[in-house]
């Protein structure tokens, strides 16, 4: 099977196995922004806890974060973990949103969607793959997220090389796949479920897994 071909029908049989799967959860924009940008290496319970702390002192919308200083809301964000550094990560993306856009995400967001990811990716301390998430989630722009799950469960079926960059590897994904926001949305969040319950660091755990009958013969199973 031809790499383009297993990426369409990964999808379909993921989606036949799990269902929809209600990703990102959040209730605002600016919520999946501060979510993208605090999962950063924790796990997203973690960021659920620093989101209750970012609500329950009434400090989720732009003004209200943006007027915090810097350690009580790296103290607000503390269960996400390595809150210092998230908390300045966060201060660079609000002072793009206050300074560049007179506050308003509505505004960073009406960009054309390569402009759009461009600000955002400029951003001190945003990666591809947040920035990314940014855009497709919170945007609502067709724009593939990627991430180690991603690659892992694509080089051990053979549709990429272990030293694909993140480009090849979107690319891999996002020309396959008819270009909808609310496709891509799922396939993310079904690629990581897959990559957590079975295609896992150490040894895959393939049975049980809706992908298992594409498997091929010499296809690496190695830890990865």
């Amino acid at each position: 099977m031809r790499a383009g071909e297993k990426v369409r029908e990964f999808y379909e049989a993921l989606l036949a196995a799990w269902g929809p799967q209600g990703w990102w959860p959040a209730e605002t924009p600016l919520e999946v922004c501060v979510g993208a940008i605090l999962t950063q290496n924790t796990a997203w319970r973690n960021v659920e806890r620093a989101i209750e702390n970012l609500k329950a002192a009434g400090a989720l919308q732009v003004p209200a974060l943006w007027a915090l200083p810097e350690q009580e809301l790296a103290e607000l964000i503390r269960p996400a973990g390595y809150f210092n550094v998230k908390a300045g990560r966060l201060r660079n993306f609000l002072r793009l949103v206050v300074e560049e856009y007179d506050g308003s995400l509505e505004q960073l967001f009406e960009l054309p969607t390569e402009r759009l990811r461009e600000a955002v990716l400029a951003v001190r301390g945003i990666g591809r793959e947040t920035a990314d998430s940014i855009v497709l989630y919170a945007a609502q722009r067709p724009v593939f997220v990627v991430d180690a799950y991603t690659l892992r469960l694509a080089f051990r079926h053979g549709i990429v090389d272990l030293d694909a960059d993140y480009e090849t590897l979107q690319e891999a994904f996002a020309g396959s796949v008819e270009k909808d926001v609310a496709v891509w949305q799922e396939y993310h969040a079904l690629l990581v479920r897959a990559g957590k319950l079975h295609c896992k660091k150490q040894a895959p755990v393939c049975a049980g897994c809706p992908l298992q009958k594409f498997l091929e013969e010499g296809e690496p199973r190695e830890p990865f």
